[in-house]
């Protein structure tokens, strides 16, 4: 698909793969090749989940900063929108997400992060938001993300700071969902998601809107686009099937339709 990003399907799962060594440095190029993978998944019947990974060495250790001694307060005005955009495309992707994370995940490599469901994290792994001690703070997500995952206190200490943390803490505090040895962490962001292969796709979106565009929402209209999509779910097959099997006592048989 492009240069560096490319989007592999295997039985339903796309894996979204960054490959630019060593440390798969977020330039432009990459931001925008990941928007584009992530679009391409986001449009694909096949696929039913998306593993986002770096490789059996790094994640992603962050933005290209030698693109930043270049760029003008003018000229991140009009990239910065860009940069949090390409980000976002992966967080907007229906189907459920998961990071899977060697090595470094680090300024945008950890933003990126957030951007999904869910993040495996290699139990050597290094995860943080460092802009702070480049004089910058978060761009792409960080400081939203990040507070809303773990809470402000927590995020605030990890951005003022702009300190690493290692694969237990991030578990303890919920940056980080599975740990694996380095070597599994792929095979466990599979395992994970295997099992919404065959699941009630549409249902999955559905309910992935429903979380994801309810917390900025206040209850009421979060509760309103609740019942919304509930009642739309009513129109599809794989409703007919689940409600009819489970009368049945028999495992359902889900299309995606």
């Amino acid at each position: 698909m492009g240069e560096f990003v490319t989007l592999e399907t295997t039985d339903g799962i796309g894996t979204i793969r960054i490959d630019r060594p060593p440390m798969n440095p977020l330039n432009t190029q990459v931001q925008e090749e990941l928007r584009e993978a992530a679009h391409s998944a986001a449009g694909s019947t096949e696929v039913k989940a998306v593993i986002v990974y770096g490789g059996e060495k790094v994640f992603a250790a962050g933005a290209d900063i030698t693109e930043f001694t270049e760029l003008s307060y003018q000229d991140m005005a009009l990239r910065a929108g860009a940069l949090s955009g390409a980000f976002d495309s992966i967080a907007r992707i229906p189907q459920p997400v998961v990071a899977a994370i060697t090595g470094y995940a680090l300024g945008g490599g950890c933003e990126l992060a957030l951007a999904c469901d869910w993040r495996v994290v290699a139990d050597d792994a290094k995860l943080g938001q460092p802009e702070i001690r480049l004089g910058l703070i978060p761009g792409a997500g960080g400081t939203q993300r990040l507070a809303r995952l773990v809470g402000p206190a927590r995020a605030k200490d990890l951005i003022f700071s702009g300190r690493m943390v290692d694969a237990e803490e991030a578990l303890r505090i919920g940056l980080a969902d599975r740990v694996a040895p380095a070597a599994e962490v792929y095979a466990t962001a599979q395992a994970l998601v295997r099992p919404f292969v065959t699941g009630p796709s549409l249902a999955l979106r559905a309910a992935k809107q429903a979380i994801d565009a309810g917390l900025s929402m206040d209850l009421a209209s979060g509760l309103a686009l609740e019942s919304q999509l509930f009642a739309s779910l009513f129109a599809t097959d794989d409703r007919i099937e689940g409600t009819t099997a489970f009368v049945a006592k028999r495992k359902p048989t889900f299309t995606g339709r």
